[in-house]
């Protein structure tokens, strides 16, 4: 989230975009990360608990994650253009669940949502924020093909670390101490 920890606010909203799925894509996207016959050959498909071809659900994943991405470049710049500093966003911690709803098929446009759920501040790292976010994917029928609860880091804006901290962080670049204080943490 290029938005400051504090600045994020419950329950918004984010829409990522829409993506239509086309045979050819899904075909070359199979074929090179996840080659079952389903995804990767239309004659073959038609015989499978699918009944035709469908996208890996990887794919799926990977477009609502490029989608995600570009909105957070887009967000950061939205925020430079109305003279503010953009915050900070950091990697992932994980994925909480994943699922398929719904197979996407050749043809369908799959619109994506971000949602921040809830936030706190980390307990393993001073300075950051967690959020926890549920991205959903719906095809041009309002059906749900995935969903995902993922969480997320975000920089504290007006964060400054305690004293104790500090001299803590100080004791462990230290030549004799700092092995020590490692291995006991």
């Amino acid at each position: 989230m290029t938005r400051w920890f504090e600045d994020i606010v419950i329950d918004e909203m984010f829409p990522l975009g829409s993506h239509t799925f086309s045979e050819e894509e899904i075909i070359r996207f199979a074929k090179l990360y996840d080659p079952q016959y389903f995804h990767v050959d239309p004659d073959q498909a038609r015989h499978s608990h699918f009944g035709g071809l469908v996208a890996s659900g990887w794919h799926t994943v990977s477009v609502g994650h490029r989608k995600m991405v570009d909105a957070l470049f887009d967000e950061a710049e939205r925020l430079r253009g109305l003279g503010q500093e953009p915050g900070v966003s950091g990697p992932s911690p994980g994925v909480n669940s994943m699922e398929f709803k719904v197979p996407v098929r050749p043809g369908d446009t799959v619109t994506y949502e971000l949602i921040v759920t809830d936030k706190r501040p980390s307990n393993s790292l001073p300075g950051w924020g967690l959020l926890f976010n549920r991205l959903t994917a719906r095809n041009q029928r309002d059906e749900i093909v995935y969903r995902a609860e993922i969480v997320g880091f975000s920089k504290l804006r007006d964060y400054r670390m305690p004293m104790k901290l500090k001299v803590l962080l100080a004791l462990t670049s230290l030549p004799v101490i700092g092995p020590r204080l490692r291995r006991s943490t």
